[in-house]
């Protein structure tokens, strides 16, 4: 393992990221809020960390190793959720460094649970920096950072295969990896501009406008108001992010292929695309109808309109709310916390188990069925045409057990820290989906939760953020045998 040259790059990536904390000091100055210090302080220190770590190694110059790829993409998302609370700290907020780091660590990982209550009458820079940070982390910073780092004479592709979620990680778009993070981030770019400008038209204003794209696009979730979208009490806007959540969720080589192609039957003909739009309206539907016959809502428009928010947002992990949805019938809130372990689509900014695993566990889990009935028969799994192999099989089926027992052993975990069975339940769903609201005491925020569990769950943020495999495998002692 080459650790001088994951010092270099840890300290070129700390720099690198000292920089986003300009953005919100002119935020500070334009609006006056008196909060520009906090950000000039951390920009100060993170670039003198990270000046520190490269300077003694910044002649170290090698190609990384797979394992070289894993061991920085986990240390760097680590440094960056906790760079990212200094800010924070320093603010006139008052918060612990514990509630800075889980807000820090909450949007980089586009989780968008907060722990901060009174949003709306925060000072302006402090709102954007934390859109800004779901932003940064929507598309993966190391998906951005493998598109700057060969100019530094720093090779991206075992970071990208590290950090890229999905299955299907090595289907690069085109044939270079520089190139592939690149056109990723002008998709990306050209929706949140998209999304802004129509937020903006619908009538928001344009700091709103700007701070709900970068979390919509990124499918975060953070708002600049506590009401979350509800303030602005406009079915418009809720439209506009429900079309936005939707797009974001979609795997974005589709929107790639469907770009440079000009038609858009790709998306027609993409099995997963089926499958998550399917569990999106199937979704859609049945909350709609409990909305009405439970009379929540009078008529079935109101219905319907609370009902596809809510599914898509909680379905792309977004964790955008236009209602309590905590306080609604129990069938509705299950139904939709449930509905996010599935979450978006391989290679989207959405979080859960993605929607391809499940197609493919539930394809192998019919299989089984099949092969009860013919013991001999030989059944290929198929997805969109085409034999998926076995070893990605296996790799889905390994995801998922390491998954579960994960998901397992932090219900028990924040249990223990003596959080009622719902709320452990829910929190640790919501934050190892990447989805945020949860139910229970977590159900609005996570202020009221004791500081241990906030360390678990940042803990389970990360984890759902790699895709389970990227941590764990660092924390396994075969990976640090030479």
């Amino acid at each position: 393992m080459q650790l001088k040259g994951i010092q270099r790059i840890l300290g070129i990536l700390l720099m690198l990221f000292s920089l986003t904390m300009l953005p919100p000091v002119a935020v500070s100055w334009f609006y006056a809020d008196g909060a520009a210090l906090a950000f000039i302080n951390g920009f100060a220190l993170l670039l003198v960390l990270g000046f520190i770590a490269w300077a003694p190694v910044r002649r170290f110059k090698r190609e990384l190793r797979l394992r070289d790829g894993f061991l920085i993409v986990v240390m760097f998302w680590t440094a960056l959720g906790i760079g990212g609370s200094v800010p924070l700290i320093l603010s006139d907020l008052g918060m612990s460094i514990t509630d800075a780091v889980f807000e820090s660590i909450s949007g980089l990982t586009t989780t968008g649970a907060t722990v901060i209550v009174g949003l709306d009458g925060l000072p302006r820079s402090i709102l954007y920096y934390r859109q800004q940070l779901q932003w940064l982390g929507g598309m993966g910073i190391i998906v951005l950072a493998v598109a700057v780092l060969p100019m530094l004479g720093i090779g991206g592709m075992q970071m990208y295969r590290a950090e890229t979620p999905g299955p299907m990680k090595d289907n690069k778009l085109t044939p270079r990896i520089t190139e592939t993070a690149k056109a990723l981030w002008y998709i990306y770019l050209g929706l949140t501009l998209a999304c802004a400008l129509a937020y903006w038209a619908a009538g928001m204003s344009l700091f709103d406008a700007i701070g709900h794209s970068y979390a919509t696009v990124a499918i975060g979730g953070f708002s600049t108001h506590d009401a979350s979208m509800g303030y602005f009490e406009s079915s418009l806007i809720e439209m506009i992010a429900v079309v936005f959540m939707l797009i974001s969720g979609v795997n974005f080589s589709l929107h790639f292929l469907a770009w440079r192609r000009r038609s858009l039957l790709g998306y027609l003909q993409d099995a997963e695309f089926r499958f998550y739009i399917g569990v999106l309206g199937l979704v859609t539907l049945l909350v709609t109808l409990v909305l009405y016959w439970e009379n929540i809502y009078l008529d079935w428009e109101t219905a319907f309109i609370k009902a596809i928010f809510q599914a898509v947002s909680i379905g792309t992990t977004a964790g955008f709310t236009t209602a309590e949805y905590h306080v609604w019938p129990g069938f509705i809130a299950i139904l939709l916390l449930f509905a996010s372990f599935i979450g978006g689509c391989a290679n989207s900014t959405g979080g859960g188990i993605k929607a391809i695993r499940i197609l493919l566990l539930i394809k192998q889990g019919m299989r089984e069925i099949i092969k009860l009935i013919h013991p001999s028969i030989q059944i290929p799994i198929r997805l969109g045409g085409r034999i998926i192999s076995p070893k990605v099989i296996e790799s889905v089926w390994g995801f998922f057990a390491l998954y579960v027992g994960a998901f397992t052993l932090m219900y028990l975990a924040l249990a223990l820290t003596g959080l009622d069975l719902m709320t452990a339940f829910s929190a640790v769903a919501a934050s190892i989906n990447n989805l945020g609201p949860g139910l229970g005491q977590v159900g609005s925020n996570y202020a009221s939760i004791n500081d241990t569990a906030k360390w678990i769950l940042c803990f389970a943020m990360i984890l759902g953020r790699l895709e389970i495999f990227t941590l764990l495998v660092i924390l396994t002692p075969a990976f640090w045998r030479q």
